[in-house]
């Protein structure tokens, strides 16, 4: 079995949820001109096929994109914490599952103060570390455990793991790389917006900063 199998029908079952939400708060239009931080096609391919206004996107990503782009969508090779745009260049920033992946607090500092600088207006998803499953290894509880402990389990007893058999060394490299956040840390990282909180039976999945 290959990992997307796991992966897709889940990321689109949450994303349909989050599209919802995403164009219930904005007042979204052709012209409404959005800045997708570390994203992709996959959720404005999503909004296109249930129907939403896909208005003119810009995405940037550290990743180049070598597939066809729609014509209202942009690909820009950058760095979410040094992002090459004007202040307030536009209506509204989006980032979904991004700032988790940044290594360090003072990092995801950088990447909100972005966020903030390029836009009034944004949307910034993560998932929660308080969810009992972590999400990229698809396994309860790991992420509660020290780093050292986690090195030891991730590749032979998580399901990301045992699928995708990975290198100890991506392994070591997707350790360092995530940091989940918790919501007393989006409202520091994101002051003045609103919280909405995904939940799965009970549990906190995920967190969502919003600024209108």
């Amino acid at each position: 079995m290959d990992i997307q199998t796991i992966y897709r029908p889940i990321l689109t079952y949450f994303r349909r949820q989050r599209l919802r939400k995403f164009y219930e708060f904005f007042n979204i239009t052709p012209d409404t001109k959005i800045l997708d931080v570390g994203g992709n096609t996959f959720f404005w391919d999503l909004a296109s096929s249930q129907g939403f206004t896909v208005p003119k996107i810009t995405i940037i990503n550290v990743y180049p994109n070598h597939d066809p782009l729609p014509e209202n969508i942009e690909w820009v090779v950058g760095d979410g914490k040094k992002l090459p745009f004007a202040d307030l260049a536009f209506d509204l920033a989006f980032s979904n599952s991004v700032i988790e992946h940044l290594y360090d607090w003072e990092s995801q500092v950088e990447f909100a103060n972005e966020i903030k600088r390029v836009a009034s207006n944004y949307f910034v998803q993560t998932p929660s570390k308080n969810f009992i499953v972590e999400p990229h290894f698809i396994t309860p509880f790991i992420h509660w455990l020290p780093k050292n402990i986690q090195k030891k389990l991730v590749r032979n007893f998580t399901v990301w793991g045992l699928i995708t058999r990975p290198t100890p060394e991506y392994c070591q490299q997707m350790l360092a790389e995530l940091r989940l956040l918790n919501g007393k840390e989006m409202a520091k990282l994101f002051p003045g917006s609103k919280l909405e909180i995904e939940r799965v039976l009970g549990w906190e999945k995920s967190i969502i900063a919003l600024k209108q």
